[in-house]
């Protein structure tokens, strides 16, 4: 029975040995209800201003960029921050 635990494991630890870690990927957009980053490479091919401004107007804030690293992996972080004071209404999100 140790046998078959013992060989279980070491085929078990063979093909996680094998199976690329993958810990150097992130998606081209993540953000959460503080902020978040858009990858640089998708600049080019999308409206990164809409898109920041769609995710932060689903909580019901306002986008503030904050930075751009104009290079091959670089990424354009923003902040969500609540509406100013004295603003009438909601921040709209856009029609597609």
């Amino acid at each position: 029975m140790r046998m078959i635990g013992a060989a279980c494991l070491v085929a078990i630890s063979g093909m996680l040995a094998g199976a690329p870690a993958r810990a150097d990927w992130v998606p081209p957009f993540k953000g959460n209800d503080t902020g978040g980053i858009i990858a640089y490479s998708t600049a080019h091919a999308i409206d990164v201003r809409q898109l920041a401004v769609d995710h932060c107007a689903g909580y019901g804030k306002v986008v503030k960029f904050l930075s751009v690293e104009p290079h091959d992996g670089g990424y354009i972080s923003f902040a969500c921050r609540w509406v100013p004071y004295g603003a009438n209404e909601r921040p709209l999100r856009a029609a597609y």
